[in-house]
């Protein structure tokens, strides 16, 4: 097995998160409307920037970064009514 910087071994992880979500929402283990996949995407989109700023690539910090921010104001819309009380987890 290569020498994996730790840049790789953060940015694989992130792809994977992200690969993950898609796949088990594709299959219909995972609903786009959950709460879970938002999560998801928010934390593998995070990860994937992070190992783009540490690499020096910028148009995928752009591209991850915005993924990032999307997910987590989908998250938070989802997770709080209009009283400010949170919902169920699903």
């Amino acid at each position: 097995m290569p020498d994996l910087a730790p840049a790789d071994w953060i940015g694989s992880t992130g792809v994977a998160l992200l690969l993950l979500a898609f796949a088990l929402n594709l299959t219909g283990h995972l609903r786009h409307e959950s709460l879970t996949y938002p999560a998801m995407n928010a934390a593998g989109a995070g990860l994937a920037a992070y190992a783009s700023w540490l690499i020096d690539y910028m148009p995928f910090v752009v591209l991850e970064g915005t993924w990032m921010v999307v997910s987590l104001t989908t998250w938070c819309i989802r997770s709080f009514t209009i009283t400010g009380q949170p919902e169920s987890i699903k």
